[in-house]
């Protein structure tokens, strides 16, 4: 038998994207920053899960998702709720997923869709249809008894094939989408393999919420997916998705320096003598020279703690007197 190869052309527009958003990474001062901008890490990824959900008329905002990740008590609907507690945990799965592996991409489902659907993490035994955000059927998927032979051609190009990354997983998460072999959830699935795929290639992506502008252009979005189907090729969402990691990209490089110069230089200065194991208050403030409490507090301890910079030992009892802090 021969390799499946999926439909899709390499065009000098591609080419041209592909070697922007590569130099764009390049510019990036130093991607290992993030390793030191945890509340950035965090506050992206919270994106990222928010906006894919939205995408599939998830009802949360961006502080509820906040609140439900940080085990908060949120008023909503018991299904968005749990849609964000798997999402949750289906991305902090990343480090761990082989992306070039099927049984993988099941088990990441599963993770996704636990609770919410029979089969989760299994595929579907019926037919399904892909619908756009106004309800319209835009694409009618495979037959079910076609979905396993699918999807093991599709991994089997995935990890065989040499073209460009930024463009290979872009044509994966058209093919998912096209093949639709879950029941319920390849939308988000796909989303998240795409991120898995780049991040393999670079780690960085793993902080790059591309969900959150594929959510502000989702009528392209499903636009590009209905004219991918109408041509029988994925150019055209290629060319979509390209711009959307363009985007992603440059937004993340402007967050990361604006993240950082709010760091002040007492912060600096508080990470330069703070450890990894724990400190008291006054321990740090010897090591800083520094006589006034308050101003400790202000100028120092709590812009790194907002910061996601350092913890403490006891965050039930901030006030404790016992309390000690450590660098995350």
């Amino acid at each position: 038998m021969d390799k499946y190869v999926p439909p899709y052309d390499i065009t000098e527009e591609m080419l041209e994207l592909t070697a922007e958003i590569s130099e764009a990474l390049g510019k990036l001062s130093d991607v290992n920053e993030l390793e030191r901008l945890p509340r950035l890490r965090r506050v992206n990824r919270i994106k990222s899960i928010q906006s894919s959900l939205a995408i599939e008329n998830n009802t949360l905002s961006l502080e509820q998702v906040t609140d439900v990740i940080e085990g908060k008590r949120v008023l909503g609907p018991q299904d968005d709720i749990l849609a964000v507690k798997n999402a949750f945990a289906a991305y902090k799965l990343l480090p761990q997923l082989n992306a070039f592996s099927l049984e993988d991409l099941k088990r990441a489902h599963g993770v996704m869709m636990s609770g919410m659907v029979e089969r989760a993490g299994q595929f579907r035994t019926s037919s399904v249809g892909v619908i756009d955000g106004q309800g319209k059927v835009i694409h009618v998927a495979p037959p079910h008894g076609m979905v396993n032979g699918l999807m093991e051609q599709l991994f089997e190009w995935l990890k065989t094939s040499r073209t460009q990354m930024l463009i290979r997983s872009s044509i994966f998460h058209y093919e998912l989408e096209f093949i639709h072999p879950f029941a319920d959830g390849n939308g988000r699935t796909g989303r998240l393999w795409q991120t898995a795929l780049l991040a393999n290639w670079k780690p960085v992506f793993e902080w790059i919420p591309i969900e959150s502008i594929i959510k502000d252009n989702q009528e392209e979005y499903y636009h590009a997916i209905g004219l991918s189907t109408a041509e029988g090729k994925s150019n055209c969402f290629i060319l979509f998705m390209l711009g959307v990691i363009k985007r992603a990209v440059a937004e993340l490089a402007q967050d990361t320096r604006n993240h950082q110069s709010h760091i002040s230089n007492q912060i600096k200065a508080l990470m330069s003598v703070i450890q990894t194991y724990p400190l008291s208050a006054v321990e740090l403030m010897e090591k800083l020279g520094l006589k006034s409490r308050a101003a400790f507090r202000k100028n120092y301890l709590q812009p790194a703690l907002e910061a996601g910079l350092i913890a403490m030992t006891d965050p039930d009892a901030p006030t404790s007197r016992n309390q000690r802090y450590f660098k995350i």
